[in-house]
Order: structure tokens, then C-alpha cells, then sequence
């Protein structure tokens, strides 16, 4: 089901991450990804990445045997948890590691959800980076990005307003326009 997520040349520490994946799934629902994907350009091929994922977490030893590159690749997977939690404690690892090109999408598709703590770890992560790379990312998949903008400010409307009434100071709207490079030409 990650074939697609991910560039051909990492196929065989992906097979070795999904070894180490376990089988079973939250509340032993039938499927371990939602039918939902995403899709964006990444160095000339299309990667599809999972809207959500429900398997279980890795064991810790498990994880530890892992290689950095598969380790990066485990920690991408996770992200697309179905529990927030799982989420934020993946994120926090990943962003520990060097951002490969490859990473960037799955780093990405996090900043147009709801938990507003996932926003702040990655806007505290990347506010302080030189961010060319996500940006060069951002402005080829425009159409994709535009909708996540839109999708954040729904969220930061329906959960947020409360909490930061000033748009211009809440973390999704930063991390969108500082970091990401987000702009009125992309909604063109």
C-alpha cells in the first residue's frame, strides 16, 4: 500500500520497513489505509500518499533496528496515523533527521490538519531552516497546496478562532506563508 508513496530507489528499505510493520490494525478494522490518497509531483513521478493509516504502532525494539533511511521511511508511514498522538510522536522523529526531498509530502500534507499541536512542532522546526527545498515542493504541486491552505483555514475557523482570533498570528497561516511559501499566485 506504500509502493506509490515513495521513490522507486527506496523500494528495497521500504520492503524492509513493512516487514517490521505489524499486521494488525486499530479496532481491527478491515483495512490498513483509508481508500483516500493524496497526490503529489516529487522529482518527475507522482507519489500517492495515504490519507490515513490505521495499524498499530511498531514495537520501540523494532524501531532501533532499523536504518536511518528506514527509520525516516517508518517515521513517514506513521504520519499518516489514524491516532494524533501516533502522529505528533512520528513527526517529532522525523523532523529530528535530516528532510530529504522524499519526506517533504509527507511533512507537508501534516500542516493542513487539525491538531493544532502538530502545526506548532513543525512551524518550531522549520521557522529557523532554510525551507528552498519545501518551497520549490509547494510551488510545483500549487493545486494541492491551495486546497491544504483552504482546508487550514476551515479548521483554524471551526476549532481555532477562539483560541487565535487573528489570523495573521495563528501557526497554520505562519507555517503556510513563512515556511512554505504560500502566496495569492498560487490560488491563480
Amino acid at each position: 500500500m506504500f509502493y506509490n508513496a515513495f521513490p522507486c530507489g527506496l523500494r528495497e528499505n521500504l520492503n524492509k520497513v513493512i516487514e517490521a510493520i505489524p499486521n494488525n490494525t486499530f479496532n481491527n478494522v478491515p483495512f490498513a489505509t483509508s481508500g483516500n490518497m493524496i497526490a503529489y509531483t516529487l522529482e518527475n513521478q507522482v507519489v500517492d500518499i495515504p490519507y490515513r493509516m490505521y495499524l498499530l504502532e511498531i514495537a520501540d525494539a523494532e524501531y532501533e533496528k532499523l536504518s536511518r533511511t528506514q527509520k525516516q521511511i517508518l517515521c513517514c508511514i506513521y504520519t499518516r496515523s489514524c491516532d494524533g498522538y501516533v502522529r505528533e510522536k512520528y513527526l517529532r522523529k522525523l523532523l529530528d533527521m535530516p528532510i530529504e526531498q522524499w519526506v517533504i509530502p509527507f511533512v507537508v500534507k501534516l500542516c493542513d490538519e487539525y491538531v493544532i499541536e502538530i502545526l506548532e512542532i513543525i512551524y518550531d522546526k522549520l521557522k529557523e531552516r532554510d525551507n528552498t527545498d519545501i518551497q520549490g515542493f509547494c510551488l510545483r504541486n500549487k493545486v494541492a497546496i491551495s486546497k491544504s491552505y483552504s482546508r487550514m483555514i476551515s479548521y483554524w475557523n471551526e476549532f481555532y478562532r477562539g483560541y487565535e482570533f487573528n489570523f495573521r498570528q495563528y501557526v497554520g497561516r505562519k507555517l503556510f506563508r513563512e515556511c512554505m511559501g504560500y502566496n495569492r499566485t498560487f490560488e491563480r
